[in-house]
């Protein structure tokens, strides 16, 4: 019988030998065998394929981190899934398996800034060029690929503008080419949207954010068609990025109820995005609310829901105004990640280093909000006190 996803986050890795619904907590480093002949088939059977029970040695893993590899795979409809020790690292991974010196990599101008780091700076030393592509605009993309094009790497939405792309025409135009193809897909979650069902080769999604959702652990996934699963296995078993079993657990235990958060952080954003948009001093909602948008068209054709991270655009000629505003609020955490039960704010202006450069202009101002699992009614009543200090 087949089930629908919301019952397999109930069911999937449930601790079977141990009679439990949650997999056993297993910390290892030594794995022990009855004979030699038994610890060398376990390393044939780990290197044949993707599916199997134990690692032989603890730095690959255990029981626990095994069961989250399982789970995140069937969620994201993947070959594999790999664990790493935080989202970035999983960015890292990916890029770090396919790229080499003399190889080219095209890039969303509205990237995560550690990836936009990795991509133009650490891989400059090792002779990979990166080129960046404006992600309203699918032409400058095209325009950048030529014969040394390695991969195509996506963020979609950008985490911190919210451009929305037309990601089947950036598939197409991969396949095309032979150009491996990543995104970063924290934001949706492979709850609203199932990139290698789409056809990316690789997807990445920091547990860290909404899969965990408790804002108390640090994890990566890299889920993977069998296109690259060679080539990705290869560079984790040498760089040995691994994840603990502790840390796997909680991420177990935040996707139970994955389905329910990302709804209930839908419904409060929508509530809070139709009283922003009343509001004179927002200029703009970098958020897909408006039908007829670009955005907007772009996340329904492709995502089944939306989350809570979103920003809004502020003109002011007084910048300590804006930061009143910030620092004003009281139920809004100032603090990096999202993803998780509380609301957070920052103000982003500092980390908005872009090539095209549509929003760093003078007295323009990015604020960008978390919305967590609060009364709605009291989150609007704290932005409405906390605009008042905007001059």
């Amino acid at each position: 019988m087949k089930y629908s996803e919301i019952t397999k986050l109930k069911h999937l890795a449930q601790g079977k030998a141990t009679r439990s619904a949650n997999p056993a907590i297993v910390r290892n480093s030594t794995v022990f065998f009855k004979t030699m002949q038994e610890l060398l088939n376990q390393e044939k059977i780990i290197k044949k394929g993707s599916k199997f029970d134990f690692y032989e040695y603890g730095r690959d893993g255990s029981q626990t981190t095994i069961a989250l590899q399982n789970f995140i795979a069937e969620l994201e409809l993947a070959h594999a899934t790999f664990l790493t020790p935080t989202g970035f690292s999983a960015v890292a991974l990916a890029i770090m398996s396919v790229c080499r010196p003399g190889d080219e990599i095209i890039v969303t101008d509205a990237v995560y800034a550690p990836t936009r780091m990795i991509t133009s700076k650490y891989l400059k030393e090792f002779k990979v060029k990166t080129h960046f592509y404006n992600p309203e605009d699918f032409k400058t993309l095209e325009s950048k690929v030529n014969k040394k094009t390695k991969m195509i790497f996506v963020e979609n939405p950008g985490s911190n503008t919210f451009e929305f792309q037309d990601l089947s025409r950036i598939i197409k135009l991969a396949k095309k080419k032979k150009i491996i193809t990543a995104i970063d897909n924290t934001w949706g979650t492979p709850f609203f949207i199932k990139p290698l069902k789409l056809g990316f080769d690789m997807s990445i999604s920091s547990a860290t954010k909404y899969l965990s959702g408790h804002s108390d652990v640090m994890l990566g996934s890299l889920s993977v068609n069998k296109n690259v699963y060679k080539k990705v296995k290869f560079c984790n078993k040498i760089l040995g990025y691994r994840s603990s079993p502790d840390d796997a657990y909680l991420v177990l235990r935040g996707l139970r109820t994955l389905d329910l958060r990302l709804r209930k952080h839908e419904e409060i954003t929508k509530k809070i995005i139709n009283f922003l948009k009343k509001e004179k001093k927002i200029k703009e909602i970098l958020y897909p609310y408006k039908k007829g948008t670009q955005n907007y068209e772009n996340w329904k054709k492709y995502y089944s829901g939306a989350t809570g991270l979103f920003s809004i655009f502020i003109y002011s000629k007084n910048k300590n105004s804006v930061l009143k505003f910030v620092n004003s609020l009281k139920l809004f955490g100032i603090g990096q990640s999202w993803g998780g039960f509380e609301s957070l704010v920052l103000y982003q202006n500092q980390y908005l280093e872009r090539v095209y450069k549509k929003y760093i202009k003078t007295n323009h101002h990015i604020v960008r909000f978390q919305i967590g699992l609060e009364d709605p009614n009291d989150l609007i009543a704290d932005i409405k006190q906390g605009l008042k200090k905007i001059k």
